[in-house]
This record gives C-alpha cells, sequence and structure tokens, in this order.
C-alpha cells in the first residue's frame, strides 16, 4: 500500500509540475510580453515542461507496471488508452512549439529581432491547445475511478 501511495504521489507532482511550466509558456508567450528577455526564458522552460512530461510518462507507467493492480488490469481499461493517446497527441503538440523558441532566441541573439505577432499567435495557440487538453486527462482519470 505505501508503494502505491508513493507512486500516486510522485505521478501527481510530475502532472503538477507540467502544468506550472505549460502554464509560464502561455503567460509568457504573449506579443505584448515577448521580448529577448523572455526569448530567453521560453526555450527553457520547454525543456522543463518535456521534462515533467516524461516524468508523468514514467510515473504513470510505474504505476501500471509497480502498482497493486498491475499490467493485466491496467491493460485492459480503455480509459487508460484513451488518456494516453491524449497525452502522445499533446506531447506531440509540444514539438513544433519547442522548435520555435529556439528559433526565435537563436535569431534574436543574431539580429535582436523579435518574431512577427502572426508567428507569436500561431505558436502560443499550439501552447493552448495543449493547455486546454490536459486537464481532460485527469478528468477521464476521474471518471475512470469512479467505474466507468
Amino acid at each position: 500500500m505505501t508503494l502505491e501511495a508513493l507512486l500516486a504521489s510522485l505521478h501527481l507532482l510530475a502532472m503538477l509540475t507540467l502544468v506550472v511550466f505549460l502554464t509560464s509558456q502561455a503567460a509568457l508567450c504573449r506579443p505584448e510580453w515577448l521580448n529577448a528577455a523572455v526569448l530567453e526564458r521560453l526555450p527553457r522552460l520547454h525543456l522543463i515542461y518535456g521534462l515533467a512530461a516524461l516524468l508523468v510518462l514514467l510515473t504513470g507507467a510505474a504505476r501500471v507496471f509497480l502498482g497493486i493492480k498491475g499490467l493485466a488490469w491496467y491493460g485492459t481499461q480503455p480509459l487508460l488508452h484513451l488518456k494516453i493517446t491524449l497525452f502522445v497527441l499533446m506531447s506531440l503538440m509540444a514539438l513544433p512549439t519547442g522548435r520555435a523558441f529556439r528559433r526565435w532566441r537563436d535569431t534574436c541573439r543574431a539580429t535582436g529581432a523579435l518574431p512577427d505577432a502572426a508567428e507569436q499567435r500561431r505558436v502560443r495557440r499550439w501552447v493552448m491547445v495543449q493547455a486546454h487538453l490536459f486537464p481532460v486527462i485527469p478528468v477521464i482519470a476521474v471518471f475512470w475511478a469512479r467505474g466507468w
């Protein structure tokens, strides 16, 4: 029981860390706030966000393989498959965002230019889709825990 509680706590901590760094990206990736200092910070935030996503995945896998219920039970749960699918989709959406943040930083370092407003809005839209998709995953978990 202690291992199960520890794994659940670590999984929750990883999710909260992911939310903090995703929210930070969403907050800073606004045309009215974007400047050279923010362009230096965004790729680091995105890296930590990616590491948090990896921790969510690893702690979730630990719960499946080391938890009380085990792989035989988890493997048959359709809502788990839905959660994983949404998480993978969210992770794939993060790839162009990270590339854009690094490109913006490198361009700003080389020329001092900020990205144009249209590109800023496009990239922020990707961040916001992720930010709105992620809360769906814990909601699915709640329904799953209630026997759906």
